[in-house]
């Protein structure tokens, strides 16, 4: 029974000494509330960003995001997980990066613009507020983000912890310790498009996981889950968060290489190398790139 005993009173001692340490105190900028998007941007300049984040050192254009608000990851982030929407975060993060100059397309903020203009036009406007035409940049490229969620339960782990120890109370406790851990898990892609061509100029995909260890202070029956925050109750929040992040790296160091595809002969958009009806232009035939081309006398 002394085997059994040790490690738990162990670790309900380190429980109790957590929730000693809990204290009311405001705590601004609490690392335990930060998602990886932490800091500030205004301009090219940022603060306190992640040194994690891809940076350039000059833009590549302007960007606006594209959510698709009617697909099925989308409903679950912002109604099961009751987050913001993705933009929120990808804001940041992009504008910190200095890679592109976000403008705003989004309905509030396009709503916003819309009435200022409305209000210009009533004549209730101060004079020299200039609210007139051709003021607004326009959008280069369009990032659409998605995101792919996966909660995996490492349940499996309360069954070797209550076989360890197969006698006495404690195997239970130590089985409902390992059986609530859980791995929260999130994939995400980004794709930037063309707003011009609607091309798509790249894509990028990125993964985050961060294990749950929250069940362990409801079996211990400690209330030190506040005083531990995020670590306790990891929100699957910080690990979109993660991963969109690390998405968006991918993406900024594919983007640094970036070389334009071509298309022989008509270019893009101009009927392709793959004919169908074999009667194709000289300049459309597909010729590999090891020959030379013939030309016809």
């Amino acid at each position: 029974m002394t085997f059994a005993r040790t490690p738990l009173a162990a670790a309900l001692a380190g429980m109790l000494a957590l929730a000693g340490c809990q204290t009311t105190d405001m705590q601004m900028g609490s690392q335990s509330a930060k998602t990886v998007a932490t800091g500030s941007a205004a301009g090219s300049a940022s603060a306190n960003a992640s040194s994690a984040l891809e940076r350039c050192e000059s833009p590549l254009g302007t960007v606006s995001l594209i959510e698709n608000q009617s697909a099925g990851w989308y409903t679950i982030v912002t109604g099961e997980y009751k987050l913001p929407p993705t933009s929120t975060l990808l804001r940041l993060l992009i504008q910190q990066s200095n890679c592109f100059v976000v403008v705003e397309r989004g309905a509030a903020g396009m709503n916003a613009m819309n009435r200022e203009r409305a209000i210009m036009q009533s004549g209730e406007m101060r004079a020299g507020s200039n609210f007139g035409k051709g003021q607004m940049v326009a959008s280069d490229y369009g990032i659409s983000p998605e995101v792919i969620i996966n909660n995996s339960d490492a349940g499996g782990m309360g069954a070797a912890l209550g076989g360890i120890i197969n006698r006495g109370r404690y195997s239970n406790v130590l089985a409902n310790v390992g059986g609530s851990l859980q791995t929260r898990e999130a994939s995400t892609m980004l794709t930037l498009i063309d707003n011009r061509s609607g091309v798509q100029i790249g894509v990028s995909e990125g993964s985050a996981s961060k294990t749950d260890f929250g069940g362990f202070l409801g079996v211990a029956g400690a209330s030190a889950a506040g005083s531990i925050g995020g670590y306790s109750r990891t929100p699957q929040g910080k690990v979109i968060a993660a991963a969109f992040m690390d998405s968006y790296n991918q993406l900024v160091v594919s983007l640094r290489n970036y070389r334009a595809q071509t298309v022989r002969g008509q270019g893009l958009g101009g009927g392709g190398r793959l004919g169908v009806d074999g009667g194709a232009a000289p300049s459309q035939t597909y010729v590999p790139s090891e020959q030379p081309t013939r030309r016809r006398r």
